[in-house]
């Protein structure tokens, strides 16, 4: 086996005040990366300083998970903002989020973005290159993870950014390459058991199957496991467990 370490990562951060979504502090003990809600889609101050905290205090790097301003739809609804507002708006999350992290102990460590935004870039130009530039103007030492074949990564490379592509644990794949749409059937999976032995086809075959039943080759650094999926914890655990049997360690990639 030619790998020996793959980054696990966790959506986090996105309960807001009495609201509570997924459990932060049992994923961060499985995890190695957290990207952390920025406030657009999800979070408030307290819940994110708090997620900060905990990250730090377990050595989690922390991510700026920026977002569409879209509390009310939890940045899953595309929005046609102009380039120049998006950069701004990414520019306002990280540096907030930032802020939070260095009063926490620590920092933001990479920029991923989040939901329909994540989707959008895949193909949408405009809105890559503005969510680059918005990196750029922040701290072009920020590496942004993204799906492998978007035009996302393609900019943020030619941009000089360090690219870092991902692939899903608990979501299913269309034969392209992409994301199954949250709004068709079986598009996020729940088998813990399942979801693991994915995973290890993921880092040790580089394939994976899509939805038709078509093998599909996915390259990635980093594993993504959604922190508001139900069974969020125990399927983390699963995939954690199984990589760790198979001489695979779970380390951040920064």
């Amino acid at each position: 086996m030619s790998r020996v370490s793959i980054d696990l990562n966790a959506d986090l951060g996105e309960s807001y005040g009495a609201w509570t979504l997924g459990d932060d502090h049992a994923m961060l003990t499985v995890v190695s990366s957290a990207n952390v809600a920025c406030g657009f889609h999800a979070g408030d101050p307290t819940t994110l300083l708090r997620t900060c905290r905990a990250a730090a205090d377990r050595a989690v790097r922390i991510g700026a998970q920026v977002g569409y301003h879209d509390l009310a739809g939890f940045g899953r609804r595309f929005l046609d903002v102009s380039p120049a507002d998006l950069t701004a708006d990414v520019i306002y999350q990280i540096g907030a989020l930032d802020g939070l992290a260095r009063a926490s102990g620590s920092a933001v460590a990479y920029v991923k973005p989040h939901g329909a935004l994540y989707n959008a870039i895949v193909h949408h130009r405009g809105q890559a290159k503005a969510v680059v530039d918005a990196v750029l103007a922040y701290d072009p030492t920020l590496p942004v993870l993204g799906l492998p074949g978007s035009v996302f990564l393609e900019e943020a490379e030619r941009a000089g950014l360090r690219t870092v592509a991902e692939a899903f644990a608990d979501r299913a794949y269309t034969p392209q390459g992409t994301l199954v749409s949250r709004s068709e059937p079986g598009a996020v999976l729940s088998d813990p058991d399942a979801v693991a032995r994915r995973v290890l086809t993921m880092i040790t075959d580089g394939t994976t199957l899509a939805v038709d039943g078509s093998r599909i080759d996915v390259a990635a650094e980093s594993i993504c496991l959604h922190g508001d999926s139900p069974g969020a914890v125990a399927m983390a655990t699963a995939v954690s467990e199984l990589l760790r049997s198979n001489g695979i360690a779970v380390t951040a990639f920064v």
